[in-house]
């Protein structure tokens, strides 16, 4: 079920008068499995007389929207910060005699999401209704699908570092229990100032991924981690744009601890969450405060809860302790969805443009992340924390490969330009790689002047922040201009060597005493003087002979 958007500091404050709203909350009874995986930063309760721990048990369902231009069952646009109620069609505003129509690209992109996670396609899947009651939902039910879902029995592989260093790829996996089609709702915006609640039904109808995730994750680190896996497969597949920050990407957590070998504990529902570092955070302290109501003597109530990111806290929202009854109900309004393996199989008379076939979409797959950040290790030698700062910032990838097409030099050392230099740069300033003033062509003409002896490693930082400043100017125009290229004169080299040598007598004599430490601050110096246009294996040459 896809829950209006409330913001967690506003829930106390407004719990009663939302209460009508929320008295018939969804509560879905699902089998799961037992999970034995442990975290590292898991919070435990510790006994003196029992062995066996605490540990927490996590499954996660997510809401992905669709990356669609119109709406799931009617032809309304989908637009982010629309003025309120300016994409309702009558369908959306559930006025009567209207029938739902349904959009074949959230079909194709569902499919597309089931295959990238290795899911069974249902040939043929149902819609259903479930009725409850919201204000921003006209039509007092939401077209889900219940009995046959178009995708199940998946698998997410996800990794992230850890270790000491957090350099260590760990890899897991959660299972995906289905993935259905179906609509979101629209907004309940509470105005205090009034008293009273506006309702914005743009988001109504929109197409909704609602991907169901069995509970084999066991703290908010490994949870955080496949959001974030989830995330950027779907912006790979071009599905869902994940942006959470607007809603695109929503997500619950169902948490519980229990021992190992024992039945699961009762779970708590931690309800939209909307950024990856908050669901790690919301989570371990959900964990954690269960463990402290049992270590109490009390007992977990099932409920759902709300996470404060202000104060780091869940808030209780409601109890979920007796049964919903959504009265489900096969949609009148809609037949199977039918989809077809290749075109073999499709009936004579169907229109092949007009029908989903999975086996098309399956050969427009592309590089999910994690094999893309398996081939950057192996293809370029680079580290695996390297390959996620790549694969997780998107186009930088393409740009990366696009410098090394450009040029000779080591894909090690390119790198720390990319994920130093250049995104360092794009981070402090807050944009993005398409709207960077470096490209890649004139970053591997820097790096070549560089590598050719041109100008040293001091010098070439100089040249990056001009050309960001200057993005009309090359590299070579900059370093003419600023006169920044390496001193080629050994002999004015060597004059300057021995000024610096003849004005340190103190520091030449704890060089010769056998402090050779003491022949950096030399060397500083004279890099000083040449302004950082001197080779430093040739100044370190030279002062050593002039020293010894």
């Amino acid at each position: 079920m896809a829950a209006s958007s409330v913001a967690p500091s506003e829930l106390l404050h407004n719990m009663k008068k939302i209460s009508v709203l929320f008295s018939k909350g969804s509560f879905v009874i699902r089998r799961i499995s037992t999970s034995s995986l442990r975290c590292r930063n898991q919070p435990q309760l510790r006994e003196k007389s029992a062995p066996q721990q605490l540990v927490g048990v996590v499954g996660l369902e997510i809401h992905a929207q669709i990356n669609s231009n119109t709406k799931l069952f009617s032809g309304s646009a989908v637009r982010f910060s629309a003025p309120p109620n300016s994409l309702v069609s009558f369908f959306d505003a559930s006025l009567p005699g209207t029938l739902p129509v349904l959009n074949k690209r959230c079909v194709e992109a569902a499919v597309m999401t089931g295959l990238a996670l290795n899911c069974t396609i249902n040939k043929k899947s149902l819609f259903d209704r479930k009725h409850y009651f919201y204000a921003d939902l006209p039509t007092g039910y939401q077209i889900t699908q219940l009995r046959q879902p178009i995708a199940v029995d998946g698998m997410l592989a996800y990794s992230f570092l850890g270790g000491k260093r957090r350099s260590q790829v760990i890899r897991k996996s959660v299972k995906i229990t289905q993935i259905q089609l179906e609509q979101d709702s629209g907004k309940s915006l509470h105005d205090e100032l009034r008293s009273q609640t506006l309702i914005d039904l743009n988001r109504a109808g929109v197409g909704l991924m609602e991907l169901v995730m069995e509970p084999d994750m066991s703290c908010g680190e490994e949870a955080a981690a496949a959001v974030r896996e989830l995330q950027l497969i779907l912006q790979a597949l071009g599905t869902c744009r994940g942006n959470m920050s607007e809603g695109q990407l929503r997500v619950d957590a169902n948490v519980s601890v229990h021992k190992p070998g024992e039945p699961l504990g009762i779970r708590a529902e931690v309800k939209n969450i909307n950024s990856v570092r908050y669901l790690a955070k919301a989570i371990d302290y959900e964990i954690q405060r269960q463990i402290d109501v049992l270590q109490r003597g009390g007992s977990v109530q099932n409920e759902t809860r709300a996470y404060d990111s202000k104060s780091g806290v869940t808030i209780p929202m409601r109890d979920k302790e007796g049964l919903q009854d959504y009265r489900f109900m096969p949609e009148p309004n809609l037949p199977p969805l039918i989809v077809y393996e290749d075109k073999t199989s499709l009936p004579a008379g169907v229109d092949a443009s007009q029908a989903v076939v999975v086996q098309k979409i399956r050969e427009e797959l592309p590089e999910l992340p994690s094999v893309k950040r398996d081939r950057l290790v192996q293809t370029y030698g680079i580290l695996p924390e390297h390959s996620f700062t790549l694969v997780n910032e998107d186009g930088l990838v393409e740009y990366f490969e696009a410098v090394l097409k450009a040029t000779q030099r080591n894909p090690r050392k390119v790198i720390g330009w990319v994920t130093n230099e250049l995104l360092g740069h794009l981070k402090q300033q807050d944009m993005s790689m398409s709207q960077s003033p470096i490209s890649p062509s004139a970053l591997a003409e820097l790096l070549e002047l560089q590598e050719t002896g041109h100008i040293s490693s001091s010098a070439a930082k100089q040249v990056f922040q001009e050309m960001w400043i200057s993005p009309g100017k090359t590299a070579s125009e900059i370093i003419q201009e600023k006169e920044l290229g390496l001193v080629s004169d050994t002999s004015h080299l060597q004059r300057i060597c021995q000024k610096v040598v003849d004005s340190h007598p103190d520091e030449v004599q704890a060089i010769r005493n056998g402090n050779k430490k003491v022949l950096n601050k030399l060397m500083g110096l004279v890099q000083k003087q040449t302004k950082g246009r001197t080779d430093p294996v040739l100044v370190r040459k030279i002062l050593q002979e002039k020293t010894s």
